[in-house]
């Protein structure tokens, strides 16, 4: 017998070798074929983003002429995405009747490009039965993302019209803690035995009928499916049919335990530029793996709340009902007020010097306006510094010197400007000298602030991005009246 005789005979089958596969049974994203797929991609407009301004407007236009057929001859060659930012622009009514429109073509993956907002009026357009059907196409990461923002009554409507399988899937994945490791993996990958040549990972690949739709990296597992290697899907295709798959593994894999943060898993692939993670439990065992295609959207959420915390907003969004945001923006509103009260009440004790001297009326807003932007500017930057692990204990010394150091420097500059300005616009040199003092102060605090605090913060497990703004403000507002107020009635008066 021949070495091909023999590989053929060594050949697995394809119902044994289904058994290594840890997945849902799903057949993965998309509901068309792939050369349906290819013909789309076709009809798409030769630019960058399919949803162009011109397909935009002849959307609206056909929502208005109260034709469906051409919305969904419009809407089907668009890539998911950018259907998902359609629906999003549109208004409530006309958002009803694209989804009327598309419903019996509806690409699943649009629910997963949604905003959480967008997405449950979409959900409650489609229905139970309709998002049951979505859930079952998409990867399990994406149904489980799905499910756990649905409201009580509708995920158990959804989850009890699911299969069993995929069900067991979805309700595995939600048992772990949210913004984890373990909700963030898919469950479908390619996990083949050890005992496995090229050719036999090849011919099960090309017989087998429940692969994931997409995978670059395949998993070698022994019999109690605990990993022992990895072997990209390239190298793989590369290499002699005889060879054993671990002779070609990978042993030096980064591996995730599913209770790890997302946060510290997108952290992972940026350090290590990693495309793909598996993730195991206590024993080893693979649970499933994690793409950096969704390691991406947690970095942009991730960003993106940091963001929206620096400024005082929340988790709303520019599709959030007016009365959902006033609550989210309302508590950042409060420590404004309580800012502006000690403020006032530093100002107060200043009243008689005031009253002699009205330039510093006019002038303390600026010492305050220009330590509030220094700092924030530096806790900007140290939120964020924070967020991915460059900013630690062993080098937090050597920033807090070096925003000190910039303070200093941005102080001298601003000080001799609107010293300068102040002298000659009051045609009084002391004014010019108390300004550019109470500067250097405010902007040297500003630096020493804007990394103290949020340091502070996350010693003691707060959220540096939420509660830094408003400590920040209110010490630069603070001491910036304080000390120029101050220094105008030591020296002015």
């Amino acid at each position: 017998m021949t070495g091909s005789d023999e590989e053929r005979a060594a050949k697995p089958d394809a119902g044994a070798a289904d058994s290594h596969l840890l997945q849902s049974g799903a057949p993965g994203r998309g509901n068309g074929t792939p050369g349906e797929a290819a013909a789309a991609r076709r009809r798409m407009p030769a630019a960058l983003y399919g949803l162009t301004p011109p397909v935009e407007a002849a959307v609206m236009a056909a929502i208005e002429a109260d034709r469906p057929g051409q919305v969904r001859a419009l809407v089907e060659p668009l890539h998911s995405a950018d259907v998902a930012d359609l629906i999003e622009r549109l208004d409530d009514e006309p958002r009803g009747r694209v989804i009327d429109a598309i419903r019996r073509r509806f690409d699943p993956e649009i629910l997963s490009y949604l905003d959480d907002s967008v997405r449950e009026q979409v959900v409650e357009l489609l229905g139970a039965q309709d998002v049951a059907a979505a859930v079952k196409e998409l990867d399990s990461d994406d149904a489980v993302d799905l499910v756990e923002d649905l409201d009580d009554d509708i995920r158990q409507r959804v989850l009890a019209a699911l299969p069993a399988a995929e069900r067991v899937l979805v309700e595995q994945g939600l048992t772990f803690p949210e913004e984890s490791a373990g909700r963030l993996m898919r469950r479908e990958v390619v996990a083949i035995p050890r005992a496995w040549t090229v050719g036999q990972t090849i011919d099960f690949m090309r017989t087998s009928q429940t692969l994931p739709d997409d995978f670059t990296e395949l998993f070698i597992v022994d019999a109690d499916r605990k990993l022992v290697g990895m072997v990209a899907l390239n190298r793989l295709l590369r290499t002699n049919r005889p060879v054993r798959v671990t002779d070609i593994m990978a042993t030096d894999f980064r591996s995730i335990p599913p209770a790890t943060d997302r946060e510290e898993v997108a952290n992972m692939f940026r350090q290590y530029g990693l495309v793909s993670a598996p993730v195991i439990d206590e024993a080893g065992a693979l649970l499933g793996v994690i793409t950096v295609d969704d390691v991406m959207t947690v970095i942009e959420e991730e960003t993106e709340e940091d963001l929206m915390a620096l400024g005082g907003v929340g988790e709303g969004d520019i599709h959030a009902p007016p009365h959902e945001t006033a609550r989210q923006r309302i508590r950042w509103l409060i420590a404004t007020f309580v800012n502006a009260v000690i403020a006032s009440t530093v100002i107060s004790q200043f009243e008689a010097s005031i009253q002699q001297i009205v330039a510093l009326a006019v002038l303390m807003p600026i010492v305050a306006a220009m330590g509030g932007n220094a700092g924030m500017q530096v806790v900007t930057v140290v939120v964020r510094a924070l967020a991915t692990k460059h900013l630690t204990a062993a080098n937090a010394l050597r920033v807090v010197g070096n925003e000190l150091a910039v303070g200093g420097i941005n102080g001298v500059v601003f000080a001799t400007l609107l010293g300068a300005l102040a002298a000659w616009w009051f045609a009084s040199p002391g004014i010019g000298l108390v300004l550019a003092g109470a500067m250097v102060f405010n902007m040297i605090w500003a630096g020493l602030a804007g990394t103290l605090i949020p340091l502070a913060l996350a010693r003691f497990g707060l959220d540096p991005a939420i509660g830094a703004g408003p400590f920040l403000t209110t010490t630069t507002d603070v001491l910036g009246f304080f000390s120029f107020l101050g220094l105008a009635t030591l020296f002015l008066l």
